[in-house]
């Protein structure tokens, strides 16, 4: 494996380009540590079939939203037959679309919160209205588009005026939102590694709830618990539920499902296929709890990277 060139694809044209690039510098580090050889990739720069030009054995995805994790990077992937870490075509794809997953989650029966969606072309003050009665919706109301990642557009209204307001900005650059019934209580999130739970992990924003800069921003100052502070039973059960979702989903590699735990039920929010491998990313913190150093995290992803995923 050592004599392997890895090319660590990264950046992007996604609103998480800068995240992507944390997250590809971290692997990138871990990677050449463990003796193999590593190069970059940036489809901002270059178009996705130009990948075969560099020669690589094996391609880490660090790309996160738009096009890397929706299916396209990997229909590239797959196309130039290179094997790739994380999920492919179709779990990356189902995963992304919140609507999709959403449909995936009632099929199987996951608790998730209940939701709805509202179309640009039918957006006026009559429809919200009618769409809040028939839904029996009260504020507040998490309104979000259905394809982006970390918590990029997601706003919570709590009265009308702001719902609509926020709808109204959202419409600008999106067509399709999805509007889900706010669910309180504690925000614990689960990592998956190879198909098995490794942990969970509570989040306590001091911002309004856990958006970008609560993820990402050290001065946001949102504190990490690990283990999760909830009874072992439903820790244990929590744990099943995300490997259930990995499994549903047919996802590879590692992946981190997000849930409120509220009147001692768990409500899936959604699950990342492609989750942050930056110093204040989920994932390596709960691998590191459980004896998984980073650059064994990385290891286990790269010896798991086939194509027909």
């Amino acid at each position: 494996m050592r004599k392997k060139k890895i090319l660590i694809v990264l950046g992007g044209n996604s609103k998480e380009r800068e995240i992507s690039i944390k997250t590809g510098k971290a692997c990138y580090k871990a990677i050449r540590n463990l003796g193999y050889k590593a190069d970059f990739f940036d489809p901002k720069y270059q178009p996705f079939f130009k990948i075969k030009r560099k020669g690589a054995d094996i391609i880490f995805n660090a790309l996160h939203g738009k096009e890397g994790e929706d299916g396209l990077a990997q229909s590239f992937f797959e196309f130039l037959k290179i094997p790739y870490t994380h999920s492919g075509v179709i779990s990356s794809m189902n995963a992304m679309n919140k609507l999709s997953s959403k449909k995936i989650f009632i099929k199987n029966r996951l608790r998730t919160p209940k939701f709805t969606i509202i179309k640009k072309e039918t957006f006026n003050d009559k429809n919200l209205k009618n769409l809040i009665i028939k839904n029996n919706f009260i504020f507040p109301i998490v309104v979000k588009p259905i394809n982006e990642g970390s918590s990029i557009g997601v706003k919570i209204s709590n009265n009308f005026d702001k719902f609509r307001k926020d709808i109204r900005h959202l419409f600008k650059n999106y067509k399709i939102l999805l509007i889900e019934k706010f669910i309180g209580g504690q925000e614990i999130q689960v990592a998956v590694l190879n198909g098995k739970a490794i942990g969970a992990i509570e989040l306590k924003p001091k911002r309004n709830f856990y958006d970008y800069k609560a993820k990402y921003f050290k001065s946001a100052n949102t504190s990490h618990i690990m283990p999760a502070n909830i009874n072992k039973k439903k820790y244990k059960e929590v744990l099943k539920i995300a490997e259930k979702t990995h499994k549903i989903l047919k996802c590879r590699g590692v992946t981190r499902s997000d849930f409120k735990f509220y009147n001692n039920h768990f409500y899936l929010l959604e699950i990342n296929t492609q989750p942050g491998m930056t110093e204040l990313s989920l994932v390596p913190e709960i691998a590191n709890y459980c004896n998984i150093s980073f650059e064994l995290l990385i290891k286990k992803l790269l010896l798991d990277a086939s194509i027909n995923r």
